[in-house]
């Protein structure tokens, strides 16, 4: 069979860090005719009926940094069977190339896919190259990354990477064709507060902190929407009912570009899929990376927006709400700064971060099957 005809087999961890930005490069290799199958772990719940045709395989998997010595044993026995398991199903769908999204879902996929010559490509969400992408990136055919520098690259590999973006779902990516709401002196101020896949506690004490210390003028003039834990939902509902504020709360939303859409400023964690979403809709934000994040990977990504403009950052020790009253209080009054965040974040988007990876996945692939007919 010729490459064409056979599927590309994208591998990713379950969390929708790596789950997302996989989704997107589907869709663009099916809108190429491509064939696609998903291998995960067992967190991983694929792409549901939002593409029915993408089969998805499950195989051993687990992390193994951070833990005790009985933990870490058993993490690498489940990746040595991950490991025959991914083999058997390469060998029988036998996929033109394994893409890799990162996660330790996909280091059996990969190792298998390079130990058997076939041709790979990872995929680096963040600023720091993740762990399980170390493990993958000197024998990768090729590195796609999301930033223009990215830490802990290996040596020798400069040539195999390229830039092609995080992809994000095609209706955030739509955003950038709509003009940002730019607030004007003395309005509102629309408010979207996210914390990430699941909420961050620190912003259900921290906002309505903020929103006590503000004057009840001022109070009126913004309007909430935040992500909240549902542990939390109970007493951040109550501490913004007793300032008089109905905001709307939820430990996730589903229709996130209408959120973003109507968003004129973003309070959130700097993980790589809300910073590419951030970019590619083109919205300003006040980022407070996740201090625990492994090797500092959000306060990286957080860097690159504010270095471009395009964002501010809050180490979480500084994020108090006195800090929080005192920015918001400054943009309230003067929302210029805002607007100029938005156009800066919107020039370093790149909403066709997807199609940029569907070229690069099929040129490698094509390459490879260029040799094996040459040979």
């Amino acid at each position: 069979m010729t490459a064409a005809g056979r599927p590309v087999l994208l591998a990713a961890g379950g969390t929708g860090g790596h789950m997302f930005p996989a989704e997107a490069l589907a869709r663009a290799l099916i809108a190429r005719g491509r064939s696609v199958a998903l291998v995960t772990d067992a967190r991983g719940g694929g792409f549901g009926d939002r593409l029915p045709e993408v089969n998805v395989h499950r195989i051993a998997a687990s992390g193994i940094a951070g833990t005790g010595l009985t933990d870490r044993a058993s993490g690498v026995c489940r990746l040595a069977l991950g490991f025959l398991q991914a083999r058997k199903l390469i060998r029988a769908i036998d996929p033109a190339i394994v893409v890799g999204f990162g996660g330790y879902a996909s280091v059996p996929p990969l190792l298998a896919a390079q130990r058997s010559g076939r041709r790979s490509v990872i995929h680096e969400q963040n600023a720091v190259l993740g762990r399980a992408n170390r493990l993958l990136a000197r024998r990768a055919s090729a590195i796609a990354t999301s930033f223009d520098n990215v830490r802990a690259l290996p040596l020798g590999v400069a040539s195999r990477v390229t830039l092609t973006g995080n992809p994000v779902r095609p209706a955030i990516a739509e955003l950038a064709t709509l003009p940002y709401p730019a607030p004007t002196p003395g309005g509102s101020l629309d408010v979207l507060v996210l914390g990430g896949s699941l909420g961050a506690t620190v912003f259900s004490t921290i906002v309505p902190g903020a929103m006590t210390q503000l004057t009840e003028a001022e109070r009126s003039r913004i309007h909430l929407v935040q992500q909240c834990r549902a542990e939390n939902l109970d007493a951040t509902r109550a501490a913004y009912a007793q300032l008089g504020l109905t905001v709307e709360l939820a430990p996730f939303f589903h229709d996130m570009p209408a959120r973003l859409a109507a968003a004129q400023l973003v309070i959130a964690r700097s993980g790589a899929s809300t910073v590419a979403e951030l970019t590619a809709a083109g919205r300003p934000a006040l980022l407070i990376p996740y201090p625990h994040a492994t090797d500092d990977h959000q306060r990286a990504n957080a860097d690159a927006l504010v270095s471009s403009g395009a964002a501010w950052l809050l180490a979480q020790p500084a994020f108090t709400a006195a800090a929080l009253t005192e920015r918001l209080r400054f943009w309230l009054a003067d929302p210029s700064p805002l607007g100029v965040a938005a156009g800066r974040a919107r020039a370093i988007g790149r909403r066709d971060a997807a199609d940029r990876l569907a070229t690069l996945v099929l040129a490698t692939a094509d390459s490879f099957a260029s040799q094996e007919r040459a040979a």
